[in-house]
C-alpha cells in the first residue's frame, strides 16, 4: 500500500471510529449490565437486618452509580445495630465501602481532588456538602465531617440504596468522591477509618510536641489505635509503646510498628501500670500520647502517663461513653499538658489517607491483617454478631464471595 496524505487521513478515521466504536460498545455493555434492581441490607429493628430489593433508579445529570465491591463494619454501625441511637430505623447502614462507577452523570467530570473521573473507576465516598462554605477541600482544619451527612447514616428515602451495605450505591450530586485506582480492595475499605487517625495525628501534630524522636505512647490496640500506631511509623517514629489487655492485639502491634507494649492485666494498680510504661521507654514517661479506648477510666489513667509538659490526643470517643474523672491540678495544670481532641475527619485528610495507605504498603506494614473476618452480604447479621462479640478487628462484607 502506497503510504501519501490521503492514505494517512483514512487511516487516522479508522482508528478513531474502531476507538469510538470500541468505547460505545463497552458503555452499553456495562449498561446491560447493571439489573433492575439491587440488593441492600436494611435494617428494620434492633439488631435485625433483612435483605430487601430496591430498584435501581434513574441516574441524573450529577449523580454516580457505584457496584459495591466490600466494606467494613464500623463501631458506629455496631451502636445503630444494637441501640439506634440516631434514630435512624429503618436504614442502610454502611460508610467504610468502596465500588466501581457503572453509570456515571454528564455533569461528573472529575472527582473532589481534581481528578478524572469515569465508568470503571474505583471510588470512594466521604461526605455530602449541606451548603456549607466552612467544609473545603483546602482548609484543613475549619471544619470536621461531623458538618456534613454521610453515606450509611442517612434516614430512608424513595431511593433506599444511601449506605454500602448493598450491591449498588447511588451517589447523589453534591456529594464528595474520590478515584482510589491506586488501591487493592482491602486498602480501599481501610480508608475511612484511617482517615479518622490521619486527622488525630494532624490534630496531635499542631501541639508542637509530636515530632520525630517523641516518644509516644497509644492506648487501645482495637483497629483505631493499631492504624494509629501505623500512621505514627510510617511518618519515622520508632519510640511507640502500646497499651492494652489483649496480648494477641499487642503483639500484632509489633507488627505495625510499635517497638515496645505493656499489658494493663500484668500490673495491679495505676502505680504499678505507670512504672510498666515508664519502663517500656526506658524510665521516661511519654512525650505524647494518643487515648484510643473510648473507655472514661483508661482516659482517667493516661494523664499519668504523659511527662510534663507533654501531649494528648484524645480521640477515643465517637459517642458519649460517661464521665471520666480527673484531677484538673495533678493531671492537667501542674503538668502543663497540651490536651486536643479528635472527632472523625475534614475532607483534606482523605486524601492525606491514600498516600499513607500507599506509604504503609511500601514500608512492608501488615495493614490487610487488620481485616480478619470477611462475609456475603447475606450474612451481614452473623458479621454483626462477630463483630459485637469482639472476636476479630475489622469484619469485612466481600460482595465477590
Amino acid at each position: 500500500m502506497e503510504i501519501n496524505e490521503n492514505s494517512i487521513e483514512a487511516i487516522v478515521k479508522q482508528v478513531l471510529s474502531e476507538m469510538t466504536n470500541n468505547s460505545s460498545g463497552e458503555s452499553c455493555n456495562r449498561e446491560k449490565q447493571i439489573p433492575k434492581v439491587s440488593k441492600a441490607a436494611m435494617l428494620t429493628k434492633l439488631e435485625n437486618y433483612e435483605i430487601k430489593e430496591f430498584p435501581i433508579p434513574k441516574i441524573g445529570d450529577d449523580d454516580i452509580l457505584v457496584k459495591v465491591e466490600g466494606f467494613l463494619i464500623c463501631g458506629t454501625d455496631a451502636h445503630e445495630f444494637k441501640r439506634d441511637p440516631f434514630g435512624l430505623i429503618p436504614l442502610v447502614l454502611g460508610h467504610e465501602g468502596t465500588g466501581e462507577i457503572v453509570k456515571i452523570g454528564k455533569n461528573v467530570k472529575r472527582d473532589s481532588a481534581g481528578k478524572p473521573l469515569q465508568e470503571g473507576d474505583k471510588v470512594v465516598t466521604c461526605m455530602i456538602f449541606k451548603d456549607n462554605p466552612d467544609i473545603t477541600m483546602f482548609d484543613l482544619n475549619k471544619q470536621n465531617v461531623g458538618g456534613a451527612d454521610v453515606y450509611g447514616l442517612l434516614p430512608d428515602d424513595d431511593i433506599h440504596l444511601n449506605g454500602w451495605f448493598a450491591d449498588y450505591l447511588v451517589i447523589r450530586g453534591g456529594s464528595t468522591v474520590f478515584n482510589v485506582n491506586g488501591l487493592d480492595l482491602d486498602s480501599r475499605i481501610l480508608i475511612e477509618p484511617a482517615a479518622v487517625l490521619i486527622h488525630a495525628v494532624e490534630r496531635a501534630k499542631s501541639t508542637g510536641i509530636l515530632r520525630f524522636n517523641s516518644r509516644v505512647l497509644v492506648q487501645g490496640c482495637g483497629p483505631i489505635g493499631l492504624l494509629c500506631i501505623a500512621i505514627l511509623r510510617t511518618m519515622g517514629i520508632e519510640n511507640i509503646a502500646a497499651v492494652d489487655g489483649e496480648q494477641k492485639r499487642l503483639d500484632f502491634s509489633k507488627e505495625l510498628g510499635a517497638e515496645k507494649s505493656v499489658n494493663f492485666k500484668n500490673y495491679k494498680g495505676i502505680e504499678a501500670l505507670t512504672e510498666g510504661v515508664k519502663e517500656a521507654f526506658g524510665g521516661c514517661l511519654a512525650d505524647f500520647a494518643f487515648q484510643c479506648t473510648g473507655s472514661p477510666m483508661a482516659h482517667s489513667n493516661i494523664y499519668k502517663f504523659i511527662r510534663n509538659g507533654g501531649g494528648l490526643c484524645e480521640l477515643g470517643f465517637f459517642i458519649n461513653g460517661g464521665d471520666a474523672t480527673i484531677n484538673p491540678h495533678f493531671d492537667i495544670c501542674s503538668k502543663e499538658l497540651t490536651i486536643v481532641g479528635s472527632w472523625v475527619y475534614t475532607l483534606r485528610d482523605y486524601a492525606t489517607t491514600f498516600d499513607f495507605l500507599k506509604r504503609a504498603k511500601g514500608i512492608g506494614l501488615p495493614l490487610n491483617k487488620l481485616i480478619t473476618h470477611r462475609y456475603p452480604l447475606s450474612q451481614i447479621n452473623e458479621a454483626h454478631r462477630t463483630n459485637l462479640k469482639m472476636e476479630g478487628l475489622k469484619i469485612a462484607i466481600i460482595n465477590a464471595m
